[in-house]
């Protein structure tokens, strides 16, 4: 795997490149998501510390997502056939696949408040390193929603 350093607002992939890449996060935080016909962007994923971020696996398939650097942030840097030569680390696989359940589980069934409870739950560190308009973004709510959200959650303690 090549180590790399990515500066806070650095590109790694785009819609459509052809990549291969799997990015494990080793500090700082990475971010993966798309943006639609209208321009809304639309979080998938973050990468805190210790997580592995990839989109397409295969060889000469178009990428889905964007990813990029919230953070300066240190990645070591691999393909499918690299991380499985130095034995893949199955905790932050297992992490991703659980993590993706929870999330469209979440999506298709849990009002605002219960998709941002969940996103304290999931991500306790990263809710003070990302703007609110991010986690808008990720729990498929506007940022007003997430306001009152907030507010209701703030009222209660």
């Amino acid at each position: 795997m090549k180590k790399i350093n990515v500066n806070k607002g650095e590109i790694l992939q785009r819609k459509g490149d052809i990549s291969s890449k799997i990015y494990i996060v080793e500090s700082g935080l990475l971010r993966s998501y798309t943006i639609d016909e209208k321009g809304k962007e639309h979080i998938y994923l973050f990468g805190p510390e210790n997580w592995l971020v990839a989109d397409n696996c295969e060889s000469n398939t178009p990428c889905q997502l964007f990813i990029d650097a919230i953070e300066d942030t240190i990645i070591n840097v691999a393909t499918k056939e690299e991380l499985l030569k130095e034995g893949p680390d199955l905790t932050a696989l297992l992490r991703r696949l659980d993590t993706m359940q929870n999330r469209i589980i979440m999506l298709m069934s849990s009002n605002a408040k219960e998709r941002y409870l969940h996103f304290i739950k999931t991500y306790p560190n990263i809710i003070q390193r990302v703007p609110l308009k991010m986690v808008a973004s990720y729990l498929g709510i506007t940022p007003e929603a997430l306001s009152r959200v907030r507010n209701e959650l703030s009222q209660k303690k």
